[in-house]
């Protein structure tokens, strides 16, 4: 009798210990699950517009394109920005 309770203890520790230490074994799967497809996808056409408006000043900087042509293609840029910020604020939602 006395080693079937130090199994079923052993058990026990054993699901509590598992259990207890998988947010440290795998700490972005729960990160992961409750990020919003949407947001992501916002989030990373918001970097490659910000890489496009740098992208921009460097050729500006570079001669290849005229003040003219940068401050329309800035502009935009810009707006294009902006558009991808109000999107990604509803998308998020207050305080988000």
């Amino acid at each position: 009798m006395d080693v079937l309770a130090f199994l079923l203890v052993a058990a026990v520790l054993v699901a509590v210990v598992a259990f207890v230490s998988a947010p440290l074994r795998n700490p972005r799967a729960e990160d992961e699950e409750l990020e919003d497809p949407r947001a992501a996808d916002l989030e990373a056409r918001k970097e490659a517009k910000y890489r496009e408006i740098r992208d921009a000043e460097q050729d500006r900087a570079s001669g290849k394109l005229s003040q003219e042509d940068f401050e329309r293609q800035d502009a935009e840029l810009r707006a294009d920005a902006v558009e991808i910020l109000d999107e990604l604020d509803r998308v998020r939602g207050p305080g988000g």
